[in-house]
């Protein structure tokens, strides 16, 4: 059996794995997928694909359900991306007893062409950012609600 990890600049996790699981021995070999031109319903040569970037890369995303389509097993669910946001992950684990730090999801600072102040009529104005940050305290930890790699990530004193 085959392991593909598909990643974009991750350059820790991926090689361990596929290190630990290439010296394990057990008739199961580890490698970096490679892709190009993806034939519709042809399969692939692996059963089984760590995702660590199609949540940044809509072409993967397409590569990784086709995968599955044709019996690919696929850790980090391509179909859940759209509905894969961190608020809503804590929330979770929250209410599954697991401890999350506050959260406050907050609007977005800008938005696609075409909304409008009217698209936007149902969102407080100001915020309270006094009673956000006694709730949350300080330092906090400010990032966007969706995405990876500790991207637009920030401390904020």
């Amino acid at each position: 059996m085959k392991i593909g990890i598909l990643v974009g600049m991750e350059n820790t996790f991926p090689p361990a794995l596929i290190e630990k699981i290439n010296n394990m021995d057990a008739g199961v070999t580890a490698e970096y997928v490679k892709t190009g031109g993806v034939r519709m319903g042809e399969g692939n040569e692996y059963r089984l694909i760590f995702d660590r970037i199609s949540h940044e890369i809509p072409f993967y995303r397409s590569y990784l359900k086709h995968a599955v389509l044709n019996g690919t097993i696929v850790v980090n669910n391509p179909f859940w991306w759209s509905a894969d946001e961190k608020f809503f992950g804590y929330s979770l684990a929250a209410r599954l007893g697991l401890a999350v730090p506050k959260t406050v999801l907050l609007p977005q600072k800008n938005y696609k062409q075409g909304v409008t102040d009217a698209s936007l009529r149902n969102l407080e104005f100001p915020l309270d950012w006094d009673g956000i940050i006694e709730y949350i305290g300080m330092p906090a930890i400010l990032k966007p609600h969706d995405g990876g790699g500790w991207r637009d990530v920030y401390k904020v004193n």
